[in-house]
């Protein structure tokens, strides 16, 4: 979709955009891709603060226009954390504002009670105000979204259930308790609100919960299944599925990556040497599949059928590079920095980011939402943009160390 700019905004973002097609030397990698977010991101906002409205862009619709959300959606955090992480990558005050602004829109999220993504939508939005700009205020909102969370927690399955069952879709299947491999990206709520209640019980729960998922959710060959459905008061496992993968027993490429990233958190938090051992035995999935590209930019599913001629999925990409990078800190000098250094450079080279001023102006093109629900298929999608950007500011700090 183009967007009509100032002659002299045109000449500016035209400059940045033939910036980002060149081969960047590694020390100009950096900023290339900040310019290319600032001009983006720019441009994004442009829309929304003339609208006169606080608007949150997810994704494109068919016909190219922005497709916007509510505060309830599960991806309402992704754009306001973005904000934030333009604010942290360019110190600029402008992004600040935004970030700010866009965030506090999604206040009363800290009540929400009938799924469990508040973590994501509180986690990218408030969390990164009270750690990247030093937002005191926001600490009450954080632990009451923990709080809200914890709700879901199903004391005699040892897990937070994900999905009401007798919603939509989900109604469907049967389920009691479906936890789906997502959830492990909502543990950092609850560490976090613990450290900064006090309150032990947040952790405990984040610990039951990866614990219980570590022993119920993996295959021998540290896949993991997107859905295992519990007994609420048993614990029993009533049935392993899948709701966005190719197959109950394919592996998701966006589920390996949420994988990653939550076991990498996890050992943050505990310094428990089992929580970082898996999240290796998932790397060695993931890097040793036979299907994974050259380029590091999986398809949409392991075992999807007509590989190679399949969706890739960038999100599940950048997610991964920002574990990497995470990863690489505590398991220095086995190329974890180095693989998520290859990502990137595939993730900002033409094949993946969008010339400024195209692709609803999201930085990265062709991502998968759920291809067996007919959603979000070779689109962009803000989370995409979310982990590119953490993964840059993590890529910055480690090299500037």
């Amino acid at each position: 979709m183009k967007t009509a700019l100032t002659t002299l905004g045109v000449s500016i973002l035209l400059f940045a955009s033939c910036a980002g097609q060149k081969q960047q030397p590694e020390s100009n990698f950096i900023q290339d891709n900040i310019d290319n977010a600032v001009a983006q991101h720019t441009l994004q906002t442009d829309i929304i603060e003339k609208s006169g409205k606080i608007l949150n862009p997810r994704t494109v619709n068919k016909d190219g226009s922005i497709h916007y959300i509510p505060i309830d959606d599960w991806c309402s955090g992704f754009f306001p954390g973005s904000m934030w992480l333009t604010y942290e990558l360019t110190g600029d005050q402008k992004w600040e504002k935004l970030a700010e602004k866009y965030t506090e829109d999604l206040d009363s999220v800290k009540h929400l009670k009938w799924h469990h993504d508040v973590g994501f939508m509180i986690g990218c939005s408030y969390l990164n105000g009270y750690r990247l700009a030093g937002k005191t205020a926001y600490k009450d909102v954080i632990v009451e979204a923990a709080r809200s969370l914890s709700t879901r927690f199903r004391p005699g399955a040892g897990v937070i259930q994900s999905w009401d069952a007798d919603r939509g879709w989900q109604a469907e299947r049967g389920w009691k308790c479906p936890v789906i491999i997502d959830n492990m990206m909502n543990l950092e709520l609850l560490f976090e609100a613990t450290r900064l209640s006090g309150d032990s019980t947040f952790y405990d729960i984040a610990v039951k919960h990866a614990d219980t998922t570590l022993a119920n959710h993996f295959r021998a060959d540290n896949s993991c299944y997107h859905v295992v459905d519990y007994d609420p008061e048993t614990g029993e496992v009533r049935s392993k599925q899948t709701a966005q993968g190719y197959a109950d027993e394919s592996s998701w490429a966006r589920g390996q990556a949420w994988a990653l990233y939550g076991y990498t958190t996890c050992y943050r938090y505990t310094h428990d040497k089992k929580y970082l051992d898996h999240a290796e035995k998932v790397y060695n999935f993931i890097f040793n599949n036979k299907n994974l590209p050259a380029d590091l930019v999986p398809y949409w599913d392991y075992d999807a059928p007509n590989i190679p001629n399949e969706p890739r999925d960038v999100s599940s990409a950048a997610c991964t590079a920002s574990a990497l990078y995470e990863m690489s800190t505590y398991l220095p000098g086995k190329n974890y920095k180095e693989t998520a250094d290859k990502i990137m450079e595939s993730l900002a080279s033409p094949a993946y980011r969008a010339e400024v001023g195209t692709n609803g102006n999201f930085i990265l093109m062709h991502s998968v939402g759920s291809i067996p629900h007919g959603a979000e298929i070779d689109v962009p999608l803000n989370y995409a943009d979310y982990y590119f950007l953490e993964a840059l500011m993590r890529k910055r700090d480690l090299e500037e160390k």
